[in-house]
């Protein structure tokens, strides 16, 4: 049915004024088209909702498209969740581009935006699929499903598809889709693109992604540097949300094995050890950070020049967006995208999605920072921070010289994606891959090699 690379051909992406500013691609990056088109007649209709935030239901709502074609559904426009934790009821087209999606994948996949009428009374099999499953689940597990039923639904959306070992076209939809097909929608885009502008007047800006909200910390159990108050005011959020299946989590051993976001403060120490002078303009894209300028005070005494939506826009420019963190997450999104330098305080989804989306479009350094810790990691940045805590060490050039050191392989310059960790089985062999969505590379390019590299800080911010 899929069958190898000669059904997928490449063509140069146009730099058209017209497309959203986060997509224009690097000379090097090539977009992809299909050249097999989607079967005629379909066998049945697949319902999706989507589950988590923005990035977690965008990357979910991509592998569907892939999912639809392998098993030849017609794709109904997916259902987004408006019951996890932020409560947000925006409907699809309220955050993406709904006509886009549905035209520019008409030669993949048929998608329609409301089930038949006839239909509605139909019995639906409703399954959650099968984490990171693969071609032979899909067409012989699922497929055969059409025999008896008219109507699938996925019960949830996310990592249901594998990372690697599925055939190019298959992998290059995943691309088209994500990168082409699935934008945000044209007030979202008119009003990211403001806020680019707006810190671009100021300069080459660091985008940080600072995950020190609320539930960030109450999900990981992650306290470190906070009162016994507000410890225990995130136990409670904690134990009290139902989907979230850890509830007694010991924060001292979450932290020491580099689980835990950097705080606010830890991120200050980093990027003043990466050598980023004390003027960088920094754009925190992030929600409320938890506990408010109490928490930020350091970072901010590091680093002063620190903005966000809220400080380069007016009110009235963010009031139709500021009810809907969905559509507020999707504008810190365009604004990482196009910074000179993204860093983020922990890997989730938003960073995951922003570091492939970099990577796609060729942008400058995508920072992670190396929480891991093991008996013979001795330097990971947590050991670091509390030699700092205790006195043993001071900042300085040594310090300097550690961090940039363990940082050279974390810059998200243009490689292939990494495979599972030796050893691990099962679901932690999967686990254990870099994800799709944070480096689509190959599959995602026809030229793999990578432009000539530069260290951003010199280049970008000089002393």
């Amino acid at each position: 049915m899929h069958g190898g690379g000669g059904l997928v051909t490449c063509k140069a992406g146009p730099e058209s004024s017209l497309r959203p500013i986060y997509l224009r691609l690097h000379p090097l990056l090539l977009s992809v088209i299909n050249v097999h088109p989607a079967p005629e007649n379909t066998r049945g209709y697949l319902l999706v909702h989507t589950n988590g935030g923005l990035n977690q239901m965008r990357t979910g709502i991509c592998d569907m498209v892939a999912i639809a074609r392998m098993i030849n559904a017609t794709l109904v426009i997916p259902e987004l969740d408006k019951k996890s934790f932020w409560h947000d009821n925006s409907d699809f087209s309220d955050i993406f581009d709904e006509k886009r999606f549905i035209s520019s994948l008409a030669d993949d996949i048929k998608i329609i935006k409301k089930l038949p009428k006839d239909l509605a009374n139909e019995t639906k099999m409703v399954r959650q699929f099968k984490s990171w499953s693969g071609m032979d689940y899909y067409q012989n597990e699922i497929a055969t499903l059409w025999d008896y039923f008219k109507v699938i639904k996925a019960s949830k959306s996310d990592s249901r598809l594998a990372n690697n070992n599925l055939p190019p076209d298959i992998q290059k939809l995943r691309c088209r889709t994500c990168y082409e097909a699935l934008r945000f929608s044209p007030r979202i885009e008119q009003m990211g693109k403001i806020l680019v502008e707006r810190m671009r007047s100021f300069g080459p800006y660091i985008a940080l992604h600072l995950r020190y909200e609320k539930d960030m910390l109450a999900f990981s159990g992650c306290i470190h540097g906070l009162s016994t108050s507000e410890a225990e005011e995130l136990r409670i959020i904690r134990e009290s949300t139902s989907y979230w299946k850890r509830k007694h989590i010991d924060p001292n051993e979450e932290r020491s094995k580099g689980f835990c976001p950097l705080t606010p403060k830890e991120v200050g120490i980093f990027l003043s050890a990466l050598g980023y002078p004390r003027k960088t303009p920094i754009y925190i894209a992030a929600g409320e950070i938890y506990g408010g300028e109490s928490h930020m005070t350091e970072l901010l005494s590091r680093y002063p020049f620190l903005m966000s939506k809220e400080k380069l826009a007016s009110i009235a420019e963010l009031e139709p967006f500021s009810n809907h963190a969905t559509q507020m997450a999707a504008l810190d999104y365009i604004v990482s995208v196009e910074s000179d330098v993204f860093v983020h305080s922990y890997p989730g989804n938003m960073a995951r999605a922003v570091e492939g989306h970099r990577r796609f479009l060729g942008r400058g350094r995508t920072i992670s920072p190396d929480r891991q810790v093991s008996l013979s990691h001795k330097k990971a940045l947590v050991r670091l921070f509390d030699k700092l805590a205790i006195g043993s060490m001071v900042e300085g050039k040594k310090l300097s010289n550690i961090v940039n050191d363990l940082h050279k392989g974390r810059v998200g310059l243009l490689r292939k994606r990494k495979g599972h960790i030796p050893g691990t089985k099962g679901v932690d062999r999967f686990r254990s891959e870099e994800t799709f969505y944070a480096n689509p590379l190959p599959d995602c390019l026809c030229r793999t090699e990578s432009p000539p590299t530069h260290h951003v800080k010199q280049k970008l911010f000089p002393s």
